[in-house]
């Protein structure tokens, strides 16, 4: 049942989500990982109270069919509820074409998700065997690149993300990363920085 969907947070208008699109961006609740470099620690506990009731948003979002072209899945972690597929088709059913973006840490339900989606923000945060000193979970790395390997062969408009703290990610690691990549067909990494003033693990804040 959609209105079962938790939601953290809610921006009704962006042009930098979803590429080439105007958009609203629905932030789920919760995330089962600890990356030490988070700053949405609010969107981690997945039955934090909120404000933000589903049946609202889907109301609001009708009032806007034709002036968006998109609306964005986050998180917290999307695919961690499993109330998320009815909601998309509900979007989809007012006409928009749906976004997700997502750390791929449940490549079997990405996977039935995939006829939903029309393009996937995939956050890869190492190399497989790197995850856990991040993210705080063992063996976290696997699920995340078989996602990478389920995105790239599906075909979907992929934009893949590197979040890097110099404290955790060297540029030779980097390095590998594109090449790994390179080997599931995907050529292209944005690496972006972290926001350290509100990071999880305020041992990583990084001066001014």
């Amino acid at each position: 049942m959609s209105d079962s969907l938790r939601v953290g947070g809610f921006t009704p208008f962006t042009a930098i989500d979803y590429p080439g699109a105007l958009a609203a961006v629905v932030f789920c609740q919760g995330c089962p990982w600890r990356c030490r470099y988070c700053h949405n620690s609010e969107l981690l506990p997945a039955r934090a109270p909120t404000p933000y009731r589903w049946s609202k948003l889907l109301a609001f979002l009708r009032g806007r069919s034709g002036l968006l072209d998109a609306v964005v899945f986050s998180g917290g972690e999307p695919t961690a509820q499993r109330a998320l597929e009815s909601a998309m088709t509900q979007v989809r059913e007012l006409g928009f074409k749906v976004g997700l973006h997502t750390a791929g840490m449940y490549p079997r339900r990405l996977q039935g998700l995939l006829p939903q989606l029309d393009w996937v923000g995939l956050d890869i945060k190492a190399l497989p065997e790197n995850y856990p000193a991040i993210t705080g979970v063992e063996k976290s790395g696997a699920t995340s690149w078989d996602s990478a390997r389920l995105l790239a062969e599906a075909g979907i408009p992929l934009q893949v993300r590197l979040t890097r703290h110099p404290q955790l990610t060297s540029e030779a690691e980097l390095d590998e990363v594109r090449r790994r990549l390179a080997d599931l067909g995907i050529s292209d990494l944005v690496v972006q920085g972290c926001n350290t003033e509100r990071c999880l693990d305020q041992k990583l804040r990084l001066p001014h």
